[in-house]
């Protein structure tokens, strides 16, 4: 092997190494990853907003107002919602989740979704006809 070689293998190796070690940080570390989609027009609002009422239906829960369902210990939700039509999700799955759906306004629909250990998600809507969904990963 010519040094260039071995210089090229060693520093591939301490990257490697480095980026491993990076990877496992998270993992011990306490955080969480929150993802928030809201649809740009009125077509991929009510396409949402569908969506979240038949997750309703399919879950057992109701296709209109306020819906919460939790798997796990120490968890606490709470929906607010002013206006009629309104439709709210929170759903936790793990210990320790903290979530609230807000609402003003008429027709809209709001998912809040939260798994692993330790968020504090939110979702909110105001106007009307909004939809929006947000989904938090805790670690």
């Amino acid at each position: 092997m010519t040094t260039s070689t071995i210089k090229t293998v060693a520093t591939a190796l301490i990257i490697a190494t480095l980026g491993a070690a990076t990877l496992a940080a998270p993992a011990h570390a306490a955080g969480q990853i929150s993802i928030n989609y809201t649809p740009t027009n009125a077509k991929q609002q009510k396409v949402l907003g569908v969506g979240l009422q038949l997750y309703s239906i399919f879950k057992g829960m109701s296709a209109t107002g306020g819906n919460v369902s939790q798997n796990g210990s120490g968890n606490s939700a709470g929906i607010g919602q002013f206006g009629s039509g309104n439709h709210g999700v929170i759903v936790q799955n793990g210990n320790g989740h903290n979530g609230t759906v807000q609402q003003t306004g008429n027709n809209n629909s709001c998912g809040l979704f939260q798994f692993g250990q330790n968020t504090n998600g939110s979702c909110a809507n105001n106007g009307n006809g909004q939809s929006s969904l947000t989904t938090v990963l805790g670690f």
